[in-house]
Parts: structure tokens; C-alpha cells; sequence
């Protein structure tokens, strides 16, 4: 055995598809890496440790799709990702390499358009309800045109106010239909129908039974008619392991009645990366926000986000549901509809369960129509207005929240994130602990993350920005300094982009100018995607070259030089946290090494795997890598700890918190599995302001323990144990 290398060669304890993998690694699809080039590195995959690859959609998509969300025809294997012979190809390398294979899947809708690549959407538009496929969409035949917003250019349109009237006409036929979002050109489909459920999932099932597909993951389930029906239906026909992309509120769980194994992981991420952040420097960031004219109230910028999304991009929505309501003023109904879904607690209710979160949402409403709502969906919890409701809901939240108000209350935008309170600045480690515990005892099996690819940045963006809540008034008077001599003319962006070039330093002016086009439009303060302010868009879009050719430029370069190792600090030690605590943990592509990524398209760029491979083959023939800008620390602690659980997953059960004894013992997080121990460094500033660990002692369990990561005996004392990296990863016994 090479030095460094715990238990290579040992057999596996699970076979593909028998249970939960012990990992996924998620890889983004597109014509550009494709099967055969996932193929390609399958064989990285299996030397870092992990467990499954978990793939972006990959059925037949529209043409040149960079994220395959946009299906065209669920029958088939997308062919510009290699066709049906690449996906069987790509399987039996899996299946070689003993790796799972884990999908993620869109029940929720369709893409259509007018290039005809969805047969069945054309086909209604032909024949319209004499069509077969007519069930298959979720479409309003009896009312009149919908108003939707612009930009849609699908057929006669009718300007009124910021919105047009959109319908699809061909020959005779008109549709209206359910979107996704605000999003026209993709169809809601009606998989509760067992029918479309069959004609959508048909192929994917088969690859399941075929023991192809050993995990799915579903899209968006908030949209769907019935989510909890759905999530039976599929675990019961495909039987293997199953995750939803349930975003949860911060004490929010997972319906009982769904048969599913858990979330995508958002919940995991707030809860690992608040361990990071200071709760001290609240006061100073919000001190520091207030002086710029930044909102400080988020819970006033959320509701006042909502209601913008309700009454303009989510409008047509609003009238569809309002029509339903049995109230005779049809603008109080409108009205009442609308408050409601700005009020809820979280995204959406699952009626009759989560009748808690409706009677708040309603309780919250003002309007006198909301109690004929109200009366109406309790009489009939599963009837067409209570359901029409509640998959708007998230819809509303999602836009208003996550798009909209997290791109306003940019007071501190590390806690900015999907599934995130930023209104809860740090996580503190008690909490933590509870939490995990909690997960470990309900929800083994479920997903955690850290990135993904819908993560406003990345994770080690996100640690790097922890670091500054330990020194807001420093990062305060820069911030003066910088906005003085190059000021965004909107104080949430400014805040916003001062802290994004901090924690994505450094970034060429074409990332950080598409980053800050993107934002400013997404919080609809100046400009917005389909009313726009060019006078304004053009000096944001001139910040970038401006501040990176400055002198501004050198005073941001040194700063990041101080709190850049601190930030690795941190990004070691959420991630050692994530792969170690309870769950199934996921790694976004490419982020075993440093990943500066923020939102996407950003952190969908190319992946670059030879030098993974490289730094890599060092690590399995001993190197232990120092913390420093090549990343390889981080690959390795990805590496050992992926391999650890993948080859001893005995060790990953159960949970018990640790304590530290000592001056210094409120800046280690660590925990014990069985026969297992994860420790990790936190708040690493004020660590070295105190002056580092000292006589700072870690009591172990009984036994004698060796650090995976290094390949040393552990010592209880943490200035010895966490010398050559902040965090360990310990094992009773000898390598």
C-alpha cells in the first residue's frame, strides 16, 4: 500500500443500485462534454472516490441546450450528448468502475417553441383538442388570452402597460397554458395524469429496470399538481434511490407522506456554510449597509419583492387563479390571491398536510377576499383552486426571494444563497449539531451540498466571504474608500459587487460584466430583463474595466492577500464538514480543487480534468499538498474522505458532538461518527488574533486514532493535530 493511501483495493461494501451512494459527483451535460466525454473520465471519477456520477438532464433537449431543463421528447437520450449509444457506452464504464449512475429529471414541464422539435406540443397546436397529446399540457381551453410579460414572440400580441397579451394560435387552435416560472417558451406538463406520467418517464424507467439508472433526482416538485402522489408513483415504479429539489424553509421539513430519501441539499448548505460565519460582525455589516442606503429589513425587501413578482411577471398566474375563486369583485379576488402566495412561510403548502404554512399565509392577508379563499380551499383541499394555488406559491417565493430580494438585501451576500435565511447571519455550532443529529436520524439518505448549478457562487467564494464577517470594519472603510472613487449609482449593487470581486478575485471584466448585468436586472430596482435602463446598464457594464485598470485594482489584490488563507481555512473546513456529516454528499464539478465560480452561466465553464488527474496521481503516491493556490489540499480531503466512505461505510453512521477544552475552543467544529472523527477549524481571523490553538485540547473517544489525511497518530492537543492542515479526519486504529 502506498504511503498516504487508506485501504485501496479493498472490495466494496455496496453494489451499484442496492442503496443510497456513498457520493455523487455531478457533471453538467452539454454539446460540448458529452457521454463520451464523461466516459473519458470515469476513471478519475473512481480514483477520486466517488461514489455515483449524477448527471444533468440528458434526454432529447432543445438543440444546443447548455443544461438540458428544456426537454423536448422524453423518449429518447439527447443526441447531441452522444444519442442512446453514448448513454449505453458511458453506462457500462460506470458499471466497470463500480460507480452508480444518478439522473436528474424534469416531470414538471417541456420546452416549446416554433422550431417543431416538440412533436407533441405541435401536434395540439395542429389539432388541437382532437389531439392526442392534448391532456399531456397543462392548458386552459375555456379562457381567454392570458397576459403574459414581453418578450414573448410566439403570436399576435396586444401592448398593455408592461405586459402583452400572448396567446398560441394556429388555424383555429388557441392555447393557454401553465408555465414554468415566467418562463413562456417552456409548458407546464400534466404528469399526474397516469397516462402522461407513463408517456414521459417510459424511458427513463426502462433504463432503471435495466439497472442502468441507480438514483433519480426530481426538478422542481413544487410545480407539479401533486407532488406527494407523484413521489409515490416514482418510487414505487423505479425503486431506487430518490431525492427531490424540495427547496425548505430554515425549520421546515419534508412531507411525511413522500416516499422519498430527501432533498437536493440546500438545507445542508446553510446549515454547514453558517458554521463559517461570524455572528459578531453582524453589527458591522449592517452598520455598513445602512450608511450606502442598502435595505437592512429583510423581511420588508422579501414581501415588497413578492408583491413586484405578483403583480407584474407572475400576473397572469394571479388572474388564471383568481377566476376560480366564488368572490364578485374579480380585483379583490386577484387581490386576496395575490397576498396570500407574498405571505407564505415558505414555498408552497401540500394540502390537506402543511395546512400550518396556508393558515399563516392567510392569516397574513388583509384583503376581505382572502376568507372566501380561504373557506373555498379548506372545503376542497385537492380541488383545481387549491391546487392552481399551490403550485404558484413557489413560484412567487422562488422569483420574489431567491430572484429578486436576495439581489436587493445585499448586506451580506455570503448567506444569500438558495435555501438560505440571510436574515440568520452564522450558524451557530450547537445548532449545527442539532441539526445534523436531527438529519442522521430522519434522513441519512439525503443529498447535501455545498455548489450547484443553480448556487448564486460558489462554496469557496462563499468561505472566502465568511472571512470578512471577522473583519467588517476593515472591509467597511475599504468599501468607502473603493465606492468613492468608482460608485455603482444603485447602493444594493454597489454593495453587492464590492464583496462579489472580493470573493471571486481574481476575475477578468467580462466575468465580473455579465455577473453585474445579470444581477442588476434580477433585482429590478434600475433595469430589469424586459424594461431596460441602457444608460445605466452601460455604466455597470463599464465598472468592471474600470475598477480592474485602476489603482482600486491593487488595494482589492492586497486585501484578498489577507484574509485569502483564512478563506481556505474555511472552504477546507465546510467541505471536510459536508463529506463527513450526515447525508449523501454531492461535489459539483470541478470544485474538488478551488472553484471562484459565481451564478450561472459562470460556474458551468469547462471543467479542466488533466489537471485533476495530474495533481491527483501526486496525491495517491503520497504528496501531501500545502494549502496553497494550486487547490490540491482541497483534492485531497475531497479524495481521502470520498474514498473513506465509499470503502468503510460503517464509519458513517451515527452522530455525537465534540467539545474542545480551552481559550481557543469555540473555533473548532468537530463531530463523531462511528469510529470516526471529523474536526475542523472555524472563525480562523480571530483563532490568530487570540493566538492560535495553545494547551486548546479536542477530547477523543477511547482508542488510538491516525489522521486519514495525513497518515499520522492524532493527539487530543489541536495546535499538533491541526499543524499541517485546519482540519483532520481521524479513524480509530492504524491505517
Amino acid at each position: 500500500m502506498k504511503a498516504g493511501v487508506p485501504w485501496r483495493g479493498r472490495p466494496r461494501s455496496r453494489s451499484a443500485g442496492e442503496s443510497a451512494p456513498a457520493s455523487t459527483y455531478r457533471i453538467q451535460f452539454t454539446p460540448d462534454f458529452t457521454f463520451a466525454h464523461a466516459e473519458a473520465v470515469v476513471d478519475y471519477l473512481d480514483a477520486l472516490g466517488v461514489g455515483a456520477l449524477y448527471a444533468s438532464p440528458v434526454l432529447e433537449a432543445v438543440p444546443g441546450s447548455t443544461h438540458g431543463y428544456d426537454v423536448v421528447d422524453p423518449t429518447r437520450a439527447r443526441e447531441e450528448l452522444g444519442g442512446e449509444a453514448g448513454r449505453v457506452a458511458l453506462h457500462k464504464a460506470l458499471k466497470q468502475a463500480g460507480l452508480g449512475f444518478v439522473l436528474d429529471i424534469v416531470p414538471n414541464h417541456m420546452a416549446v417553441g416554433h422550431d417543431d422539435v416538440n412533436a407533441w406540443w405541435w401536434d395540439v397546436l395542429r389539432h388541437g383538442r382532437e389531439s392526442r397529446y392534448a391532456k399531456y399540457f397543462d392548458i386552459d381551453w375555456d379562457s381567454g388570452p392570458l397576459l403574459l410579460p414581453f418578450a414573448a414572440d410566439e403570436a399576435s400580441e396586444e401592448d398593455h402597460e408592461h405586459y402583452r397579451l400572448v396567446h398560441w394560435r394556429r388555424g383555429n387552435t388557441e392555447l393557454n397554458y401553465r408555465r414554468f416560472f415566467d418562463i413562456t417558451s417552456l409548458a407546464a406538463v400534466r404528469v399526474e395524469d397516469p397516462e402522461v406520467f407513463e408517456a414521459t418517464h417510459g424511458e427513463v424507467l426502462r433504463w432503471v429496470a435495466a439497472g442502468e439508472v441507480t438514483g433519480l433526482r426530481v426538478d422542481h416538485p413544487d410545480g407539479l399538481a401533486d407532488p406527494g402522489g407523484y413521489a409515490r408513483r416514482l418510487k414505487e415504479r423505479a425503486g431506487v434511490w430518490l431525492v427531490v429539489e424540495k427547496i425548505l424553509g430554515a425549520d421546515e421539513p419534508v412531507p411525511v407522506s413522500w416516499p422519498v430519501d430527501g432533498t437536493t441539499g440546500y438545507d445542508a448548505l446553510r446549515e454547514v456554510c453558517g458554521l463559517f460565519v461570524d455572528p459578531a460582525g453582524e453589527a458591522g455589516f449592517t452598520a455598513l449597509a445602512e450608511e450606502f442606503g442598502v435595505p437592512t429589513d429583510f423581511g420588508a425587501v422579501e414581501r415588497e419583492c413578492r408583491e413586484l413578482v405578483a403583480r407584474t411577471i407572475l400576473r397572469a398566474e394571479v388572474r388564471r387563479i383568481a377566476a376560480l375563486v366564488r368572490h364578485p369583485d374579480r380585483a379583490l379576488a386577484e387581490q386576496a390571491v395575490a397576498e396570500v402566495m407574498v405571505h407564505f412561510p415558505v414555498y408552497r403548502s401540500y394540502l390537506p398536510e402543511g395546512l400550518d404554512a396556508w393558515t399563516a399565509a392567510v392569516s397574513a392577508a388583509t384583503c376581505s377576499a382572502a376568507r372566501v379563499l380561504d373557506r373555498q380551499v379548506r372545503a376542497e383541499p385537492r380541488g383545481e383552486l387549491a391546487t392552481r394555488i399551490q403550485q404558484t406559491s413557489g413560484m412567487v417565493v422562488a422569483k420574489g426571494t431567491e430572484d429578486t430580494a436576495f439581489y436587493r438585501y445585499t448586506r451580506f451576500v455570503a448567506l444569500n444563497e438558495v435555501g438560505g435565511a440571510p436574515d440568520r447571519f452564522g450558524m451557530p455550532v450547537a445548532e449545527f449539531h442539532a441539526r445534523a443529529a436531527l438529519r442522521e436520524a430522519g434522513s441519512p439518505a439525503s443529498m447535501t451540498a455545498l455548489s450547484t448549478h443553480d448556487t448564486k457562487r460558489s462554496e469557496d467564494v462563499r468561505a472566502r466571504l465568511a472571512v470578512l464577517a471577522e473583519v467588517p470594519e476593515e472591509f467597511a472603510e475599504l468599501v468607502r474608500r473603493w465606492t468613492a472613487a468608482h460608485p455603482i449609482d444603485e447602493p444594493s449593487l454597489n454593495m453587492l459587487a464590492w464583496q462579489s470581486l472580493v470573493g471571486a478575485w481574481p476575475i477578468t471584466p467580462e466575468r465580473m460584466r455579465a455577473y453585474l448585468d445579470k444581477a442588476a436586472k434580477e433585482s429590478k430596482v434600475r433595469t430589469t430583463w424586459v424594461d431596460h435602463d441602457e444608460e445605466f446598464e452601460a455604466a455597470v457594464a463599464a465598472w468592471p474595466e474600470q475598477v480592474l485598470a485602476g489603482p482600486v485594482a491593487a488595494e482589492v489584490a492586497s486585501f484578498v492577500d489577507r484574509v485569502v488563507a483564512p478563506g481556505w481555512s474555511n472552504a477546507l473546513g465546510q467541505k471536510l464538514v459536508q463529506l463527513t456529516a450526515p447525508g449523501v454528499p454531492d461535489v459539483y464539478q470541478g470544485t474538488e480543487l478551488w472553484d471562484l465560480s459565481l451564478v450561472d452561466p459562470d460556474n458551468r465553464r469547462p471543467v479542466d480534468y488533466d489537471v485533476r488527474r495530474r495533481l491527483l496521481a501526486r496525491i495517491e503516491d503520497g504528496w501531501l499538498p500545502a494549502v496553497d493556490d494550486s487547490g490540491a489540499a482541497k483534492l485531497l480531503v475531497v479524495q481521502r474522505t470520498l474514498r473513506l466512505r465509499r470503502d468503510r461505510p460503517e464509519l458513517f453512521r451515527g452522530y455525537r458532538p465534540l467539545s474542545a477544552s480551552g481559550a481557543a475552543g469555540s473555533h473548532v467544529v468537530a463531530f463523531e461518527r462511528t469510529g470516526l472523527v471529523a474536526v475542523a477549524t472555524r472563525l480562523p481571523v480571530g483563532l490568530a488574533n487570540a493566538g492560535g490553538w495553545g494547551d486548546t485540547v479536542l477530547p477523543l473517544p477511547p482508542g488510538e486514532w491516525t489522521d486519514v489525511l495525513t497518515s499520522r497518530p492524532a493527539t487530543p492537543l489541536l495546535a499538533d493535530l491541526l499543524d499541517h492542515y485546519p482540519v483532520a479526519l481521524l479513524v480509530r486504529g492504524d491505517l
